[in-house]
């Protein structure tokens, strides 16, 4: 793979420099680059083996036709593919095992699909309130957040997963439930950024898996789904220099013992993990995307 660099200015290198710099005393586990810059406020990501991202960019957000789109970048070549352009707000994106790309329209209040091969989009589904997380589990269920009310405990907020049917509401009354993903076994994550806690839900039952968090936003599951990756935004476009206090974390779910990948990035939004381990985060306010590539061998 080689590094991207797109519209890489002098603001921009300033700014890489400073993400690439920040990461924990002594940490030793992951190296960093940045494989896209120069974006225009990137959102959701998702990654496809090990080679492909697709990420939402919002710099209109609620603007129709506007310049809001879903890419793709090649990491192996460096091309970058707008597949998408013109939504209010594409938040979150998802992928299934096919291939199909699904994303939440927040403000439009709908989920979309996109067949990359034969360049058609469809609406999914219409008539939500606020879509935001979205997730896709191997039998093809697209599991979404819906955050009307955010930060509004007992409110309107949800957790539903649809297939292809009628919707079934798993969870009520999250104050923010912002991102979700499921396992293969159906274990269904979410992050809920205003009560800073990540819940689980097996077999109907949910319960709180992590607390004291602060403004957890974006999840994802490794491919032995062994490990939750989460990333903490408390300070949106705050740099690390500056006092933010944003991270991106890493959890063994077995002993949920958790360890720091990165901090001092302003804005890690959303998170993805790659078959061979890599980790991607967008940094909505500095137009980049990270990448963290374990150090083998330690």
């Amino acid at each position: 793979m080689r590094d991207v660099w797109v519209k890489c200015g002098p603001r921009i290198v300033a700014i890489v420099a400073l993400i690439l710099a920040s990461r924990p005393a002594g940490a030793q586990d992951y190296q960093f680059r940045v494989v896209a810059s120069g974006l225009s406020r990137p959102v959701g990501i998702a990654v496809e083996d090990s080679d492909t991202l697709y990420f939402t960019r919002v710099p209109t957000p609620g603007v129709a036709g506007g310049a809001n789109s879903v890419s793709k970048l090649d990491l192996e070549t460096g091309a970058l593919t707008v597949l998408h352009q013109g939504e209010p707000e594409p938040t979150n994106i998802a992928l299934d095992r096919d291939g199909n790309i699904y994303w939440t329209c927040k403000s439009a209040g709908v989920i979309l699909e996109g067949d990359e091969e034969t360049g058609v989009t469809r609406t999914l589904l219409a008539g939500l309130a606020r879509p935001t997380g979205i997730a896709v589990d191997r039998r093809g269920k697209v599991y979404f957040t819906e955050v009307p009310t955010p930060g509004v405990a007992g409110g309107s907020n949800r957790v539903v997963v649809s297939d292809g049917g009628a919707l079934r509401v798993l969870h009520a009354g999250e104050p923010e439930p912002t991102d979700i993903v499921v396992s293969k076994k159906e274990e269904i994550y979410w992050t809920c950024k205003s009560a800073g806690v990540i819940l689980e839900q097996e077999n109907g039952i949910t319960r709180v898996l992590l607390s004291g968090l602060d403004h957890p936003s974006g999840i994802a599951l490794d491919k032995n789904e062994k490990t939750l990756f989460f990333t903490e935004v408390p300070t949106p476009g705050v740099p690390g220099s500056a006092g933010g206090r944003n991270k991106v974390w890493e959890v063994d779910l077995k002993t949920l013992r958790a360890r720091i990948v990165h901090e001092g990035d302003p804005e890690p939004t959303d998170v993805a993990v790659a078959k061979n381990g890599n980790v991607y985060w967008t940094c909505t306010s500095a137009g980049v995307i990270v990448e963290a590539s374990p150090v083998r061998g330690q």
